[in-house]
């Protein structure tokens, strides 16, 4: 008798368990409609804008491949989003470990800081740089009082002011999943390094850091991918001379119109996201898996 109410309850089950996935795939649905829509089917037409227009063919590929101009742009962009990535980790991980251990009052009023500078408007931020960054701005003239520099440094119109701006924008989209992190970390961990002789350098280098690493991933990564795609801040603090990828794109579509090397441009640039991407689960994903299950 048991034998046959379970041999009747095994398929109950999974009739159970279809239903089951059958209502979760319906109420999927809806959300697999928008992706389609707003990220598969525009990603797909740009595609085919970069190698139909203006002839079929991969000339938009080559010439943006080729031509040292272009070639100059993507040197800026890749070389300004890895120094904003590695400044943004020296400045984020104090800033984040700091607020991880200070007491729940001073972190919050921290994070409100930080918080406001992340929700007061981008242009605004950007033009505020502007007014310190440039020659007679309060930087230049608080290093000229101070007999610091004997003439004005040039602040804007160039790498150095866009990488100043970039970094105070990016700064707390690194500090908000790396403090995530470092809080989720037992601070028992580092007192038992220490009692076991560990120093403050090696407590930091060989038991935070490793612990710290997920969290320093997926911020780096978000980081760099989106000063890659940024366009207003290296617009004004950049200018035509230090060009990157979201200007140059930005150019070919709203001034000369075309259509099919934008779109090579920005394909080439979903790419190394979505390479970088990959590379970040094959590596660390695993890791982080690991870490989580000890």
């Amino acid at each position: 008798m048991p034998t046959a109410l379970s041999s009747v309850a095994v398929p109950a089950r999974r009739r159970f368990r279809l239903s089951a996935e059958t209502r979760g795939i319906k109420l999927m649905l809806p959300v697999l409609l928008l992706l389609v829509l707003c990220f598969l089917v525009p990603v797909i037409t740009l595609l085919l804008r970069s190698v139909m227009e203006p002839t079929p063919g991969w000339q938009n590929y080559a010439e943006l491949l080729g031509s040292q101009t272009y070639v100059r742009v993507f040197f800026n962009t890749f070389m300004v989003a890895g120094v904003v990535t590695l400044i943004t980790l020296l400045v984020g991980f104090p800033t984040a470990w700091l607020l991880a251990i200070l007491p729940q009052r001073w972190s919050r009023l921290m994070f409100a800081v930080l918080l406001l500078s992340m929700w007061t408007n981008l242009l605004a931020r950007t033009y505020a740089w502007m007014v310190l960054l440039q020659q007679t701005g309060l930087i230049n003239r608080v290093l000229m009082t101070l007999g610091v520099i004997d003439e004005p440094l040039a602040l804007v119109n160039n790498l150095v002011g866009v990488t100043i701006g970039m970094t105070y924008i990016m700064l707390p989209f690194l500090v908000l999943p790396l403090h995530a992190t470092l809080r989720a970390i037992d601070p028992s961990t580092l007192r038992a390094a220490a009692i076991c002789g560990a120093s403050r350098w090696q407590s930091l280098r060989l038991v935070l850091l490793p612990l710290a690493l997920p969290g320093i991933a997926s911020g780096a990564l978000m980081v760099f991918v989106m000063s890659l795609g940024y366009y207003v801040t290296p617009a004004l603090l950049g200018g035509t001379s230090y060009m990157m990828l979201a200007e140059l794109i930005a150019q070919l579509v709203q001034s000369l119109l075309n259509w099919g090397l934008a779109g090579a441009a920005a394909f080439v640039l979903l790419v190394v996201t979505l390479g970088l991407y990959a590379v970040q689960l094959r590596y660390l994903g695993a890791g982080r898996s690991e870490m989580g299950g000890r």
